[in-house]
């Protein structure tokens, strides 16, 4: 994760660290915690930026990619 989140173009000035909060053998699952320093907010930039659902596309678009 950090890689992909350090060499985004859109996140990786703002990306500080990922780090695994919880993991599961049994179902595959972990649970993680990523750090990003963000300038004085703008109703924009956390809307759009910071969308929980853009910055999980920034990692669905690496997995892609290495397809």
């Amino acid at each position: 994760l950090t890689e992909v989140y350090s060499s985004s173009p859109a996140l990786g000035r703002y990306f500080r660290s990922a780090q695994v909060v919880s993991f599961s053998n049994e179902s595959s699952t972990v649970i993680y915690q990523l750090v990003f320093s963000v300038p004085p907010s703008t109703e924009g930039f956390m809307k759009n930026t910071m969308n929980p659902d853009f910055i999980k596309n920034i990692l669905r678009q690496n997995i892609y990619d290495e397809d």
